[in-house]
């Protein structure tokens, strides 16, 4: 899987210290990992490329965020809630003046 850091380095460079809101759709990711969405994206982002893209924020001048699209009741497995719920706790952690073990 190719990296996704020098994608963020020049999302990073281009943004600056401009404030930034981060809203992410998890109908972005492929649906073997996410299903409980309205409109799943077949080939879309693995987990891990989501975490390389929300991680890849660190730095940024972040107001807010949020995550849309999530409909648990397309999935019966859980995994898009719990997928969810840790991408959300992942936009938390890169938000500015939040200190992570």
């Amino acid at each position: 899987m190719k990296s996704l850091e020098p994608l963020m380095g020049e999302v990073r460079a281009q943004m600056g210290d401009k404030p930034t809101y981060i809203s992410f759709d998890i109908d972005g990711l492929d649906p073997a990992y996410a299903p409980g969405t309205g409109t799943p994206e077949i080939a879309g982002l693995t987990p891990a490329q989501a975490l390389e893209i929300i991680c890849g924020c660190k730095g940024l001048n972040i107001v807010g965020c949020d995550l849309v699209e999530v409909a648990p009741m397309y999935d019966v497995s859980g995994n898009t809630a719990l997928l969810g719920a840790n991408l959300l706790f992942e936009m938390l952690c890169v938000l500015p003046g939040v200190k992570t073990l």
